[in-house]
């Protein structure tokens, strides 16, 4: 078997399955790619964000590469590496993914040129939305991009994937951090699905919740399935949970981790040493704002990053927008006193 027919066979497989598709979503294309394009590179950029057998694909490439395969193979890995060490060095460590799918997608004949690498990262700039990233690219190489196109592929990799390049302390749960962990979460798209804390929702996971909380969640399971699907979801005291849980080195949430107990938003607010009523609240971007039932995190300068409910999911909105009754220090996190909130 070639690599072409294996890697094939497999994309078969993925598209034809609805489950999988919907996993995936936007990467489909980036498994299209590889069937032309049999590169371990591209499949090691994917790994961790789509739920693939990823060394078992890994494998099947590496057994039937040709001496030629591999020199390509290595060729691609190479400008992969190259890319991100110039987008790191010219300040977008947040961004090296949009880069490398750039490359991989869009300018792979291009990567020859003198020069490639600092000309795609000279495409990059601050606050930049997507379309002007696009125009930029469009200018720099001549071609004729869409911005759509790009756009619902880095949304599906956006939705699954979670970027600490910018954290203050990755080693140690903070507040700042926890900020961050949030603002992430709301602005990529996160889904609300009761008893969730972070990871991505796939098949064996909403089975599960639909089993354990057949009100909550059985009752929404179409809505869940049609929007939250394939993306990291949480619930209010989840998104909380998920990012003490979170293992940097793994990527992987795991339960009870970091001392912070499964515990839900009312037992969390009873175990907090430090509270108070939301008149007081201090200006501590980090801290946990309160009800009965229901907790968000306070993000600074007025604004909360909530897990609303199943059909919103995590929202940004001000803090009076909310009839939060209470603030609180979150146990289980380290607190750094910064007055200056998130932009």
């Amino acid at each position: 078997m070639t690599v072409a027919s294996a890697l094939k066979k497999i994309a078969v497989g993925l598209l034809t399955d609805p489950k999988v598709f919907k996993t995936i979503g936007g990467i489909v294309l980036g498994i299209i790619i590889i069937i032309a394009m049999p590169v371990i590179a591209v499949i090691s950029f994917f790994d961790g964000d789509i739920e693939i057998d990823t060394d078992r694909l890994q494998a099947m490439v590496i057994e039937n590469l040709s001496a030629e395969e591999k020199a390509k193979l290595q060729s691609v890995e190479d400008t992969m590496y190259e890319i991100e060490a110039s987008m790191q060095a010219a300040g977008f460590s947040g961004r090296i993914k949009e880069a490398q799918v750039l490359y991989v997608l869009a300018l792979y004949d291009y990567a020859s040129q003198d020069g490639f690498v600092e000309k795609l990262t000279g495409c990059f700039a601050e606050g930049q939305t997507d379309e002007q990233l696009i125009t930029a690219v469009n200018s720099a190489f001549g071609t004729e991009l869409a911005t759509g196109d790009f756009i619902n592929v880095m949304n599906g990799i956006r939705a699954v994937s979670i970027d600490i390049s910018d954290y203050t302390d990755p080693l140690a749960k903070n507040n700042l951090d926890l900020v961050k962990w949030a603002i992430h979460a709301q602005e990529n798209g996160w889904g609300y699905v009761y008893g969730t804390y972070g990871s991505v929702l796939n098949e064996t996971m909403l089975s599960g919740k639909i089993s354990q909380y057949p009100d909550e969640v059985g009752t929404n399971e179409e809505f869940i399935r049609e929007n939250w699907f394939g993306r990291r979801t949480a619930d209010c005291v989840g998104l909380i949970k998920g990012y003490s849980w979170y293992d940097i080195e793994s990527g992987e949430i795991r339960i009870g981790a970091n001392n912070m107990p499964d515990i839900g938003a009312d037992t969390m607010y009873e175990n907090a040493s430090e509270k108070g009523s939301i008149d007081t609240i201090p200006e501590i971007p980090g801290l946990a704002v309160w009800h009965e039932g229901h907790i968000g995190i306070y993000i600074g300068n007025g604004e909360v990053v909530q897990a609303a409910n199943t059909r919103v999911g995590i929202i940004r909105n001000r803090l009076s927008d909310t009839a939060w009754t209470h603030w609180l220090k979150i146990p289980y996190i380290t607190y750094t006193v910064d007055t200056g909130g998130e932009e």
